[in-house]
Parts: C-alpha cells; structure tokens; sequence
C-alpha cells in the first residue's frame, strides 16, 4: 500500500474518531463539517475529498464505532446459540453490555434526529439492525413453536424491539438507578415471560 493511500486512511479514521468524540462532547448540537475539519487539523474541504455528505458521514461514524467495538464478533455468539431460549439470553447479554459502550453517541442522535437529517439517518439506521436483531430472536421461537399464540412474529418482533429500546434502557438505569447486570437479569426475565409460552 503506498503513502498516499496510507494517509489516506489515517485522515478517514481521524474524521471519524473526531465526529464520534464531538457528537458525545457537545450531545449532537452543532457538530458540522467544519468543526471537524478543525478538530483533524485539515480543511473543510478535505473532509468532503472523504466523505460526501454529512449523512454518509454519520452513517460512517456510527459503522466505525461497531468496528472499533468488534459488534459482529459479539452478534455471532447470538447467531451461534443453540436453541431460540439461549438466542434471547444471549442477545440481551450483548445488548445489555454494548449499549453503555455506544450511550454517548446514540444519546446525540437520538437528541438531534428531530431536527439533524443527517443525525436521523444515522439513528435509523442503528434501529433498523436493532430490529433485525429483535427479529431473528423472535423468528427463532417461532420456528421452534415457542412463540406465545396470541402474538403474530411480526407484531412481536415490534413489541420486543421496543421492549429493548434505548429510551428504556435509559430510564431503568438513569432515572431508576439499575446497574448493567440487574438489567440484563430483569430484561431477560420480562422477555421470556412476555414471548416465550
């Protein structure tokens, strides 16, 4: 790989470290390009020479966040369960761990998508795999006739996906002073009981 291309790569990740720290430090408010620019140290312009878009720069952001914290190396261990009750116990210990790990920049997309096209895009497109993820738990105990009866797998997947929200995790453990484990315990307790018959 040549200079170039090796400089080339290092600019990117300080982009991205850069944006990740601002979006937490000021909790989404006011972090433009320009900003960045000044926090790497390089020109406005040199930003966009590596992304085209604030939203691709978002998007980017949060990708780059999931790789500095191996999040597919912990998913496999959930797509690795050997039955649909492991499955959930095992989402909820990944899930239940990594989300003080993303908190700070989830907490600032979460402020700003009402107002920051670029913040929403970036928030939807984490809940899009958190949905993927409540569905494949709720898919599993479907295929394995566990799923309660009066839930379609579709309807469930919703309410599980809910359930696991950000917003309530926020509450259980900010306003109610829960810490990590006793939500994973009661989150998998309530899960259970509320999808599995």
């Amino acid at each position: 790989m040549s200079s170039e291309n090796i400089e080339k790569i290092d600019t990117r990740t300080r982009i991205l470290a850069s944006t990740w720290k601002l979006m937490e430090e000021r909790l989404g408010v006011n972090v433009k390009m320009s900003d960045i620019a000044k926090d790497v140290g390089i020109s406005r312009q040199a930003v966009y020479l590596h992304f085209a878009s604030r939203t691709e720069l978002m998007l980017a952001t949060v990708q780059y966040v999931d790789e500095i914290k191996d999040v597919n190396a912990r998913i496999e261990q959930i797509q690795q369960a050997q039955n649909a009750t492991e499955q959930l116990e095992a989402f909820m210990q990944f899930w239940g761990n990594y989300i003080p790990e993303i908190y700070g920049l989830a907490k600032a997309l979460l402020n700003t998508r009402d107002t920051d096209e670029a913040a929403a895009s970036a928030w939807e497109s984490c809940m899009s795999h958190l949905h993927g993820m409540s569905e494949l738990v709720i898919q599993s105990l479907h295929a394995e006739n566990l799923l309660v009866t009066h839930l379609q797998p579709e309807l469930a997947t919703e309410l599980f996906w809910a359930l696991v929200s950000i917003q309530n995790w926020e509450q259980l453990i900010r306003d109610c002073d829960w810490n990590t484990e006793q939500y994973i315990e009661q989150m998998t307790i309530v899960l259970k009981r509320s999808f599995i018959q």
